[in-house]
């Protein structure tokens, strides 16, 4: 999910197995196998040679724009912008997505994977900080094969909805210097509304916390070298859901940073879900926020009311 930052904020302080076949077996155990694909956690398990995952991405990568991002968190964009690529298709394909066309994989243009690898050394020549890669779980395969080709010196960002499986990021960790996972639910309830999955935050909890653990923080010059900073859009009449988050991420508060964004826009297939009609109010947001600092997050970042437009989704001109 791309999100918008920068002057807007401040820091405050498908079952392929078959009995005994050997193939098959093997297929089991490499979780970067898109022929048996287990790249996230619907485990579709489809070939995605010959048809889709649940992400709607099949064998091609497609990605819908490349470009330095001027509005992520300070640390990320910085004076020149964060070299930003924006993949087409999502494995969690939330209601309200601000994304929503590229989440559906309506957007883009195929690419092959020596091409993503110029695609690094184009926007590594430009000034980018670092490589941001929006939406990358189910091409993760051909992410890391690109990476192979050409290997930027600046850091590789991983800017995910956070629904990831751990086996997965285990395989990530040469490759992936900061991690950008998004927090969107706590409660089964909430989650399954708006995703259809009921075990959103047993399982991103387990991926982000994986995350904290294996890239501590460092910074220079002002700048995210490594490390986390989790993500949390506030939506419309979800308070209480966003300060269970906040309770969650709490014992992680430093070892990590806090993304507090009100940048929500009624966006998407939300027709069924009336009460994500409207922006949320400035009451909600400080009213989350305030609950963050008595839990003393400090490392925080808070999100202008301005940023809660259609203007600031990107065109996806590629």
């Amino acid at each position: 999910m791309s999100e918008i930052f920068n002057e807007n904020f401040n820091i405050n302080v498908a079952d392929n197995r078959t009995g005994d076949d050997t193939s098959a077996r093997k297929k089991e155990t490499d979780v970067l196998d898109t022929s048996v694909c287990r790249l996230c956690p619907n485990d579709c398990r489809v070939d995605r040679s010959t048809s889709v995952g649940a992400c709607l991405a099949g064998d091609e990568m497609r990605i819908a724009k490349y470009y330095l991002h001027p509005y992520e968190e300070p640390p990320v964009s910085g004076a020149k912008g964060s070299g930003t690529i924006f993949f087409t298709g999502c494995s969690l394909k939330c209601r309200f997505c601000q994304n929503y066309d590229l989440s559906r994989n309506k957007r883009g243009k195929e690419i092959t994977i020596s091409e993503l690898a110029d695609i690094f050394k184009k926007l590594e020549d430009m000034g980018a900080h670092n490589i941001n890669l929006v939406t990358p779980t189910h091409y993760y395969d051909k992410i890391i094969r690109a990476l192979d080709i050409y290997r930027p010196s600046i850091p590789i960002l991983s800017n995910t909805h956070g629904y990831e499986k751990v086996e997965v990021l285990e395989r990530l960790l040469p490759y992936i210097d900061v991690f950008l996972p998004d927090m969107k639910y706590c409660s089964p309830a909430v989650s399954e509304r708006y995703t259809g999955k009921k075990n959103y935050f047993e399982v991103a909890s387990r991926a982000i916390e994986f995350m904290i653990n294996n890239k501590p923080p460092i910074y220079e010059n002002g700048l995210i070298k490594q490390g986390v900073i989790v993500r949390h859009l506030i939506l419309p009449m979800n308070v209480t859901d966003s300060k269970k988050i906040l309770d969650w991420f709490e014992p992680y508060k430093d070892a990590a940073a806090f993304s507090l964004m009100s940048q929500y826009t009624p966006f998407g297939d939300t027709d069924d879900c009336p009460e994500l009609k409207r922006k949320i109010t400035k009451r909600e947001y400080k009213d989350v926020l305030d609950y963050a600092t008595s839990l003393g997050i400090y490392d925080l970042f808070v999100q202008d009311f301005k940023s809660a437009d259609t203007e600031f989704i990107p065109d996806w001109d590629f």
